[in-house]
């Protein structure tokens, strides 16, 4: 894993709360847990530097909690994968692979977590979804890539994607 962010890239798992997340911490060490070393000097975390950066993610991603003290195993679904995204966005990645980031979030969360994928889109960071939703895709994707049997069946750029078409290459057998 550390090789990867060394490189660039973040994967943000479906599974937030068993390998995304630390819950029985606060909001802030999730958020600074994959890039300690930007806050560390001489071998020592920056304990003031790290609460300056969890408590702007808390507030730039809108998460709802009191602090960044607050523990994460307590905050809703939606908030704790914004702190996962918050945790991801903090390391800085070129290529951020989200795995079904909207399972198990309210309407709302998910309209918030749309919004960052946009921003980090525009930003110019390669961003990869994988989502079951194809409303999902359709929304937020420039570009979709079907699956059938672990192989791509097919590459749609967003004009041509359509539910049908989608769902055509999805069920398509091995040639």
């Amino acid at each position: 894993v550390g090789e990867a962010i060394k490189n660039g890239l973040a994967y943000a798992t479906e599974d937030r709360k068993h390998y995304g997340l630390n819950l029985i911490d606060d909001i802030k060490r999730n958020v600074s847990g994959a890039a300690l070393e930007k806050l560390a000097k001489a071998g020592w975390v920056d304990a003031n530097q790290e609460y300056v950066v969890a408590d702007g993610y808390r507030k730039s991603m809108n998460i709802k909690a009191p602090s960044v003290g607050a523990i994460t195993g307590k905050l809703s679904g939606g908030n704790q994968q914004k702190v996962v995204l918050s945790k991801w966005m903090f390391s800085d990645p070129d290529v951020l692979i989200l795995d079904e980031p909207t399972r198990g979030i309210d309407v709302g969360a998910k309209y918030e977590i749309y919004t960052i994928i946009n921003a980090l889109a525009a930003q110019g960071k390669a961003v990869i979804v994988i989502s079951s939703e194809l409303p999902e895709l359709l929304g937020i994707c420039d570009r979709i890539y079907a699956l059938s049997a672990g192989r791509i069946t097919g590459q749609l750029p967003i004009a041509e994607a359509t539910p049908e078409s989608l769902m055509t290459y999805m069920t398509k057998e091995k040639e």
